[in-house]
């Protein structure tokens, strides 16, 4: 857990790895839409071996929710297993920085 805090709560960071067909059917678009949505600022990239990494940081609550919507996608996606670990708060959030600002 990072001692980071928005609105007084701790933010957390997770990584998620998704296989199936999620590559080619907006499945990032679509994961970037859903963090939004439940307030977790994201990264959502294509692998090289089909998977798509997701890298998440906010509340663990709406963690939770990301990561719970992760596990079936949008409806053109196939999601047949989802890996999900934790992450480094600090280094996601300067990733975070560095994807609005244009540098990644």
């Amino acid at each position: 857990m990072n001692t980071d805090t928005a609105g007084g709560e701790a933010l957390e960071a997770r990584e998620w790895l998704v296989e199936g067909r999620v590559q080619g059917v907006g499945f990032r678009a679509a994961t970037r839409r859903r963090a939004g949505e439940v307030g977790v600022r994201c990264l959502a990239e294509n692998l090289t071996d089909g998977r798509v990494r997701v890298l998440g940081l906010g509340r663990a609550d709406a963690l939770g929710q990301l990561g719970a919507w992760l596990r079936h996608g949008p409806s053109a996606a196939r999601v047949d297993a989802l890996e999900e670990r934790e992450a480094q708060a600090e280094a996601l959030e300067s990733a975070l920085d560095g994807e609005r600002s244009g540098r990644r």
